[in-house]
């Protein structure tokens, strides 16, 4: 959540963002926050205040009986005890400001940075790069659906039977495919420098505003009532949060973590063909990229995320291009959010693979995560994280774009864990 020396340093500049992300009455909601924290400061001096003359009081009361003036004591006695009332509602009134503020913050979402472009939705992003290489199917190419039932790779039928819609049954070499991309997106994390992780799947409802799911997305996330746990949207959710109330040095940052884990997301409200075969799914495999950083340091750590993501479809052979999100697609908690995405020639459509953003200290505030400098001085963390990758739309594009009529070609970074050059009947 936003800090509120991040607010009075330049109240205009915070409310000029959260307007460019297009949140409605942020100046109110900004105004409200302020007068919140007036009231908790108002009462924080008079406390200190009150503290200060009940530790003068009781000094005296002693001198006061070995002078024999015992009325004095007694009134002096009298006071503290009045004085004691009045900070018991001192502290009282803090509590309650302190939490109305933060119960406020956190509904308000991160400020952009200066570089996120304005709009209003996905039409708005720009496109900052385009890369990898030309694809050319054969006649009537067929959608990646089609080709999962052709050569046996997905049952989205049993998935259904088995759950419901979006939670498809992998099948022999599609089977194969999953878990060939997964060691090798974790084998190059690795190589990168990732220490992997293998979270827990669900977590408590700590862990959710800690990131910032909740309460923002709690409508899209899968509730377990009965433990009060969630099943996790993103690696993003348990990782990050191993560093919650924790102070790191200066000398172990950046923290750089990555972990495979199967992802949940009620996707509420999709329909239609957009959400045809692997494009939109309920339960999906995933490898994130977490890091930790200083702030001098993250805008490097996320340039280096970026370079990551990119080589990886670069190794894959899929076209693809980078776009700087806009204010009114960025998400609630970045401050600024990179999009890859791979071109599915069948579909004729740009399919998300990544998203990869900076959330500055706006993560690190809502998890009490520091660092402590080498001067001693204790500081909020930058957070970043990236997909490295998402694999639902990449194994539809994998599908789409290397079909040729003796099957599916498996580009040649992935062939040592497929162990095969090509899917056949």
């Amino acid at each position: 959540m936003l800090t509120i020396k991040q607010i009075t340093d330049d109240k205009e500049a915070v409310i000029r963002g959260l307007e460019k992300k297009h949140f409605g009455g942020a100046r109110e909601c900004i105004e409200q926050v302020l007068s919140f924290n007036n009231t908790r400061k108002a009462a924080q001096a008079e406390l200190d205040s009150c503290l200060a003359e009940v530790k003068t009081l009781s000094k005296s009361i002693g001198a006061l009986m070995k002078e024999g003036k015992a009325a004095e004591a007694e009134a002096a006695k009298q006071k503290v005890a009045d004085i004691k009332v009045k900070t018991k509602e001192l502290e009282a009134k803090m509590a309650t400001a302190e939490a109305d503020m933060t119960q406020l913050l956190y509904t308000i979402p991160n400020v952009p940075y200066d570089i996120v472009p304005e709009g209003n939705g996905a039409e708005d992003n720009l496109v900052v790069k385009t890369g990898g290489h030309d694809t050319v199917l054969p006649e009537n190419p067929l959608p990646h659906w089609e080709l999962a039932k052709k050569y046996n790779l997905i049952d989205f039928d049993l998935g259904v039977k088995i759950t419901g819609a979006g939670f498809p049954v992998y099948v022999g070499q599609g089977a194969r495919l999953q878990r060939a991309l997964i060691d090798f997106f974790l084998d190059e994390a690795r190589a990168a420098g990732y220490t992997e992780i293998m979270p827990p799947t669900v977590v408590n409802a700590a862990s959710g505003y800690g990131t910032g799911q909740l309460p923002d997305k709690e409508g899209q996330m899968y509730h377990c009532n009965l433990d009060d746990l969630y099943l996790i949207p993103t690696a993003e959710v348990p990782v990050t949060n191993i560093y919650r109330d924790e102070i790191l040095d200066e000398k172990d940052l950046p923290v750089k973590n990555c972990a495979y884990t199967q992802c949940f997301r009620r996707e509420a409200g999709s329909y239609g063909k957009d959400v045809r075969g692997l494009n939109r799914l309920h339960e999906f495999s995933k490898i994130e990229l977490v890091r930790i950083d200083k702030p001098e340091h993250s805008a490097q750590s996320h340039q280096e995320m970026l370079d990551h993501v990119e080589n990886l479809l670069v190794k894959l052979e899929l076209p693809y291009r980078i776009l700087r999100l806009c204010g009114g697609d960025i998400s609630f908690t970045a401050a600024l959010c990179y999009d890859f995405e791979v071109y599915s020639e069948a579909q004729k459509r740009w399919l998300e693979v990544s998203s990869v953003s900076n959330f500055d200290t706006y993560q690190a505030n809502r998890l009490h995560c520091r660092y402590r400098r080498a001067d001693k001085k204790i500081e909020l963390c930058h957070t970043l994280n990236g997909s490295a990758l998402a694999l639902p739309r990449v194994v539809a594009a994998l599908l789409e774009d290397f079909q040729t009529p003796d099957g599916i070609r498996i580009p040649k970074a992935l062939q040592p864990y497929m162990g095969c050059d090509m899917i056949r009947s």
